[in-house]
């Protein structure tokens, strides 16, 4: 969607939103060489929370965590959820965020990361 329809997703870091920000080049995985977000490819700048040095990550538990909306367009409606997406990548981890009646976020995983084995198995691989 990036690369044919110049579609942006949106992306906002999850967490350490009390950290400086920083102007990033975020790239992906897939085998399009247009997956990334910098802004040499798009009209604004990316920016997200610096990265805590490995140990200070370590000790609080804390890893930078990025999440993408509105994204599989093509490859959920293709293969489902669980099935083998474009470029071998597994479905990730699906969370349902509500706002509680007193304000509060609440979060609900509807569906884990899919696994590398259960990959395999539909391809033909078994143990």
């Amino acid at each position: 969607d990036t690369w044919a329809l110049n579609q942006r997703f949106i992306m906002l870091a999850l967490n350490g939103w009390q950290r400086p920000y920083r102007k990033i080049q975020l790239g992906g995985l897939t085998c399009d060489s247009q997956d990334y977000y910098n802004a040499e490819k798009h009209i604004y700048q990316t920016f997200l929370p610096q990265l805590q040095p490995a140990r200070a990550e370590a000790a609080t538990g804390q890893p930078l965590y990025v999440g993408f909306f509105h994204t599989g367009a093509y490859q959920e409606s293709l293969s489902g959820y669980g099935g083998i997406k474009h470029c071998l990548i597994p479905a990730p981890q699906h969370v349902i965020l509500n706002r509680a009646e007193d304000g509060t976020l609440t979060d609900e995983v509807f569906a884990p990361k899919q696994a590398p084995e259960s990959m395999l198995k539909i391809l033909g691989y078994t143990a």
